[in-house]
């Protein structure tokens, strides 16, 4: 089980807006091998290992969630107009 705190791992400044640099992040977000594949990777190979690396797939696939959020806020924050 989670327990979910609204507020970044991290906290995330930007400058200035810069499209180029969103397109960017957006691939390390949702690219080939950005945050979210690797997220569902490791929650998805809980389910063939033995029981004892469970957890730990779990809270490293949790991890990669908490670096999407902080992704996302930077392609948000370099994109505000």
């Amino acid at each position: 089980m989670w327990i979910y705190e609204k507020k970044l791992q991290y906290p995330v400044r930007v400058g200035k807006c810069d499209v180029r640099m969103a397109k960017f992040l957006m691939e390390q977000y949702g690219g080939a091998d950005g945050e979210l594949a690797a997220a569902l990777r490791y929650l998805n190979q809980r389910y063939t290992i033995p029981d004892k690396v469970i957890g730990l797939l779990t809270d490293i696939g949790t991890e990669e969630f908490a670096h999407l959020e902080m992704i996302a806020t930077m392609v948000y924050k370099q994109t505000d107009a």
